[in-house]
């Protein structure tokens, strides 16, 4: 009799019913895809054995390509046709492309990028979707079958724009993401899961394009985001850009070509990496014909890179204020990305942490092993025993906009995700049927000094009088780090909800001024928030005094309505100005001044109320 191969309820699969999923290290230089075998997370080759697959495609024709070895095996002859560092761009204006210093053909496409090369005029999604086809076409190659779904890694600094743009590439191609996991999170999951580790690490990830620093708890399985700073664009792109600025001033080189200014980024790598393991390296280039032998000491490279090693640290510093930590609360610090094997990065981050880095682990690849066990595990392959949580938390404040400009903070940054938090709101005038949501995204208490993020309205709403209507804004936020907001009338239960997908992403400068500002300007922002609170309190008491005198202006004397009439303009004119004092008096007065035509006003309502009712019916 023929037995059939079954697994019990809630044990993984049998081998041959395994669903195969994959985790994707998606990178500024080089990408990466692996997966789970037999129990195990391992790198997946391509065709020649190579486990990094550079992050470069090359448009050969409108509809055609080549990514990875290939792509930069043209871009000598084709600098502008050959795109690198693409993920720089995921998510971003075409304002941010433009200031860059990269030498490509960008075009506005509204406020979105766009880049021209000989044959084609594509978007960063595209060609990332372009990236993860090729790792993709790698990953169902060597396991053989379908893939049900992937694991993509993003920087833990990635906005919303940049996270969706990530999620686009996917769709484009033909993955299905299972979940947009942080870089750092990633790391953690490799490291945690390999050594048993428990404790507070920080995780110290500086690729080529993007830095994050992490701050996570390990305890029994479980691995909790705590804290995350960074920097978007900052990377070992960044430092090669510092040995060419340096090789373009001393040797006086001004005016290189595209094709001159990628042969000098590509040296500049070779120079950085052969300072890794010597005291100095020479590299040959060919710049207009010109063959000249370029070299460069440790010393001095590490004398002009102190000052984007000093930006990472300042991530450090306010990731652990976040957090309420000092260094000494630091466990351990794993190390991230092809980028941390400079000697001056470990030199300053072990100074700086007070211990050595844990460097045992293959930067390059923990990401991406790390995101393949959580593929695993979401795709229904958990073994028996395997039982951890991770619990990630959102980059940036998430808030409305309030009367009088203000900023209401639904969900604080370093928040765990997902996460869903609502709030009730009313309106401001009587008769309100519409509200105006504003979504923003910040530290700051004014709008002004955020960043929107979305706007709805919420129509439908039955007019009662101003603060009857009861208004739940519900803010959430998936696994993947991206938002919804509803907004819903508790009465009569019409809603409106939005989906938040800005058609960009938030620039270096934003994002430094959101979180260096939002504790600069604490002090500055608690006065402007009691100013604001002040007027729109004023501005209430004014509507709602104008509204009485408009049906019950008899019930008062001609000297009752002159001495009103003077106060609401003495308060109006006190809420226009930026004295907090002035106008807590302002209000005083005019509600003194009115407190006799409020019990008029209420005594005529009782009469009417009143009127025609027996005793006996009341």
């Amino acid at each position: 009799m023929a037995l059939l191969q079954i697994s019990e309820p809630g044990e993984s699969p049998a081998p041959h019913q395994r669903r195969l999923a994959v985790g994707i290290d998606l990178g500024t230089t080089h990408s990466l895809v692996a997966a789970v075998r037999s129990s195990v997370p391992e790198v997946l080759p391509d065709e020649q054995g190579r486990m990094l697959v550079p992050s470069a495609v090359y448009y050969e024709a409108t509809d055609r390509a080549l990514v990875g070895v290939d792509a930069l095996a043209q871009q000598a002859a084709h600098p502008l046709d050959t795109l690198v560092s693409i993920k720089r761009f995921m998510g971003r204006s075409y304002d941010d492309a433009a200031a860059s210093d990269v030498p490509y053909v960008f075009v506005a496409d509204g406020q979105s990028v766009r880049i021209q090369t000989a044959h084609a005029t594509v978007s960063p999604v595209e060609v990332a979707a372009r990236i993860l086809d090729k790792l993709k076409y790698l990953a169902e190659g060597t396991l053989g079958d379908s893939l049900v779904g992937a694991v993509i890694t993003v920087p833990a600094y990635f906005d919303d724009a940049q996270r969706q743009a990530t999620r686009d590439a996917a769709r484009l191609a033909g993955l299905n993401v299972l979940r947009l996991l942080n870089e750092p999170t990633a790391a953690a999951i490799a490291y945690g899961l390999d050594h048993g580790s428990e404790g507070v690490y920080a995780v110290y990830d500086l690729g080529g394009g993007t830095f994050d620093l992490s701050l996570l708890r390990l305890t029994r399985g479980v691995f909790e985001v705590i804290a995350t700073g960074g920097d978007t664009r900052l990377g070992g792109d960044d430092f090669d850009a510092l040995i060419v600025a340096y090789f373009t001033r001393t040797l006086c080189l001004n005016d290189l070509s595209p094709g001159s200014r990628r042969a000098m980024l590509s040296a500049a790598r070779v120079l950085r990496e052969g300072l890794t393991e010597r005291s100095d390296h020479t590299v040959n280039v060919t710049l207009e014909g010109v063959r000249l032998a370029l070299s460069l000491t440790r010393q001095a490279f590490e004398a002009m890179a102190s000052s984007l090693i000093e930006r990472t640290l300042d991530c450090a510093r306010l990731a652990l204020k976040d957090a309420s930590l000092s260094v000494k609360d630091i466990n351990g610090v794993v190390m991230v990305g092809g980028a941390t094997r400079m000697p001056i990065v470990r030199k300053s981050v072990g100074a700086f942490f007070g211990s050595e880095p844990l460097i045992d682990l293959n930067p390059d690849e923990v990401v991406a092993l790390g995101a393949a066990l959580q593929a695993n595990l979401l795709a229904g392959n958990r073994n028996p025993g395997e039982d951890w949580l991770l619990l990630d938390v959102t980059p940036l404040t998430l808030g409305l906009e309030t009367m009088g400009g203000l900023v209401e903070h639904i969900i604080p940054r370093n928040s765990t995700i997902p996460v869903a938090r609502a709030q009730e709101f009313t309106t401001f005038k009587d008769g309100q049927t519409a509200l105006a949501v504003h979504v923003v995204q910040g530290e700051r208490d004014l709008v002004a000094d955020c960043r929107s993020l979305a706007r709805f309205e919420l129509r439908g709403i039955p007019p009662m009088v101003a603060g009857a209507a009861k208004i739940r804004v519900t803010f959430q936020v998936d696994a993947d780090g991206l938002l919804s907001v509803t907004a819903r009338e508790l009465g009569s239960g019409v809603e409106a909800s939005v989906t938040v997908k800005p058609s960009y992403g938030l620039s270096d400068e934003e994002v430094a001024r959101m979180l260096t500002e939002g504790l600069k300007q604490a002090d500055y922002d608690a006065r402007m928030r009691m100013l604001k609170e002040q007027q729109v309190d004023a501005q209430q008491l004014i509507e709602s005094v104008r509204a009485a005198m408009a049906t019950d202006a008899d019930l008062l004397s001609a000297a009752e309505q002159t001495r009103i009439a003077q106060q609401l303009q003495t308060t109006a004119q006190a809420a226009s100005e930026d004295d907090v004092e002035q106008i807590r008096l302002a209000i005083k007065a005019l509600s003194d001044a009115t407190d006799d035509f409020a019990a008029k006003r209420m005594d005529r309502s009782i009469r009417a109320a009143l009127t025609g009712k027996s005793l006996d019916a009341l």
